[in-house]
């Protein structure tokens, strides 16, 4: 049967995530794996009522195939938010709306990588993009992510081979939770500006902001090699699979075929029922709740871990999004660790399900948006007994170096 399947999908491997959140299903078990937002803070009062006030006042034509570049108001809205909180001034004709920018990613993929293309990517970086952009087999070009931004040494070694294109997380980034400082972005563009390849900016986390102000696009210095990703799936809800592109007129041209070949159109019951909600509720309000919950968890879980594990642990601090890096000071096989820690009823996700270059690791990320109070003091605890264990034993988890 394997030589039925085409050479691109066979190298692709299963999202590692995917399969611990099957696991996590188990209501006796903590996650901190998934970077899934809380479903009790999903405005579902809101979007009930947004969904009766569509189908009583549009729903014959929302249930109609639509414009395969998404709901003209709902673009509009995007623009203006753009323009409102960002200061960029991104045209509705520039904007595609997409099932997510999970799709978004696929569609880059389509129009922009031929085989062998070499790919600037975060290490450790994003593993929904790692997945949907290794279907077209590039070659990837991984570079170092610190707590202020890219490795600027790396990325300029990096652009010696002419690579077609920087994948990025600027704010709060998946997996570390680290953000570029504007002194790297500004660095990045001196490096980038000029030459044949674009800066793909993915945000999903931006609007979750626990401390400083928004920060700036590189859409702000290099327009017309910007292509930024958006989502309401972290800020409204992720079921509805609803985001967005933005690219340069040429692009865009492209990106729109590959939509129409892909799904036609997102659905246009999901974007009538965002545009809704939005036109008649305070997001800003909803966007405050959740970084004020979010950013005292993300609190409590860096103090649990301070207070359990101290020295045996550098940890990153979020600023904002949904992560916590965790780097183990001895060298650790979390894989392992994941096996002991899963049997105490607790889960994350291994470092090295982040890197493209098979590089083993002795980090972890961790989610704290979904867990309350005392679930983070629970699955902590649990975890820090089973590393605790295993350095002790000697044993899976845990390894002495060897040199």
């Amino acid at each position: 049967m394997d030589h039925m399947f085409s050479s691109r999908i066979k190298s692709v491997q299963p999202s590692f995530i995917r399969e611990i959140l099957k696991a996590a299903e188990n209501p006796d078990v903590i996650s901190f794996a998934g970077g899934l937002p809380d479903k009790n803070l999903f405005p579902v009062k809101a979007l009930t009522q947004a969904s009766v006030r569509l189908m009583e006042h549009d729903g014959r034509d929302i249930l109609q195939y639509g414009q395969s570049e998404g709901e003209y108001a709902l673009r509009s809205y995007i623009s203006e938010y753009y323009r409102s909180r960002q200061q960029l001034n991104v045209p509705v004709e520039n904007i595609l709306i997409t099932s997510g920018s999970q799709q978004g990613l696929d569609l880059l993929g389509k129009v922009l990588i031929d085989q062998n293309d070499r790919i600037v990517i975060e290490s450790p970086g994003y593993l929904g993009a790692i997945q949907a952009l290794s279907l077209y087999q590039p070659e990837f070009l991984p570079v170092d992510i610190e707590d202020n931004g890219l490795d600027l040494d790396g990325f300029e070694r990096s652009l010696s081979t002419d690579p077609k294109l920087l994948y990025c997380v600027p704010n709060f980034q998946n997996p570390t939770g680290y953000s570029y400082s504007e002194d790297n972005k500004k660095s990045i563009v001196d490096l980038v500006k000029d030459r044949n390849m674009f800066i793909v900016e993915d945000d999903p986390y931006g609007e979750i902001c626990f401390s400083g102000e928004n920060a700036s696009s590189f859409f702000n210095w290099l327009p017309d090699q910007s292509i930024l990703l958006g989502t309401f799936s972290k800020t409204i809800s992720p079921g509805l699979r609803v985001g967005w592109i933005v690219a340069p007129d040429e692009v865009m041209k492209k990106l729109i075929i590959a939509k129409q070949a892909s799904d036609l159109h997102t659905s246009r019951l999901t974007q009538g029922l965002i545009l809704e909600y939005l036109l008649n509720n305070d997001l800003q309000a909803h966007l405050d709740q959740l970084s004020r919950i979010y950013g005292e968890r993300c609190r409590i879980m860096g103090d649990l871990l301070d207070q359990h594990l101290g020295d045996e642990i550098e940890r990153s601090h979020p600023r904002g999004g949904m992560f916590m890096w965790v780097k183990f000071a001895e060298p650790i096989d979390t894989m392992a660790l994941f096996d002991a820690a899963s049997s105490r009823g607790v889960v994350f996700v291994p470092g090295q399900s982040f890197y493209t270059d098979s590089k083993s690791s002795n980090c972890m990320r961790l989610n704290f948006s979904c867990s309350n109070q005392d679930q983070l003091a629970i699955g902590i605890e649990r975890l820090c007994r089973a590393y605790l264990e295993s350095r002790q034993a000697d044993v899976p988890g845990h390894s002495k170096a060897s040199a």
